[in-house]
């Protein structure tokens, strides 16, 4: 059965969609931008203070459903450009261990919304 969660620790959906869905033992957790949960602004001043706040984010969803980076199983990275790839690279590998990271994909696309530079969606094991 399908489940919403949501947490005020975590910005609010900017359209029709909830933070995060469960179905089973999978948590789908939207992707989330630099968006400050407490404030509504964008913290987008360089690429490495966007990517911690975009997985400080991910991390209060995944701490409302009781779990941890530990738990996810897939991160789809979406970015504005390639050649940041390694600046997100060195904060992403902050948060998750070299040796159980997620699968993964990065992708570069023209634009995001709210035109950031980095969007991250991640699925969890529950």
């Amino acid at each position: 059965m399908k489940s919403i969660l949501t947490t005020g620790k975590a910005p609010a959906p900017i359209g029709p969609y909830n933070q995060a869905v469960s179905f089973g033992n999978i948590l789908f957790v939207s992707g989330q931008i630099a968006m400050n949960p407490d404030t509504g602004e964008l913290e987008v001043d360089n690429i490495e203070d966007e990517t911690h706040r975009v997985l400080k984010n991910i991390g209060a969803i995944l701490n409302e459903a009781g779990l941890d980076y530990e738990h996810v199983l897939k991160a789809s990275v979406f970015v504005k450009d390639m050649h940041a790839f390694g600046r997100i690279n060195a904060v992403y590998a902050q948060y998750f261990k070299e040796d159980t990271a997620p699968a993964r994909e990065l992708v570069e696309v023209s634009n995001l919304p709210k035109f950031v530079n980095v969007e991250i969606s991640v699925i969890a094991g529950i």
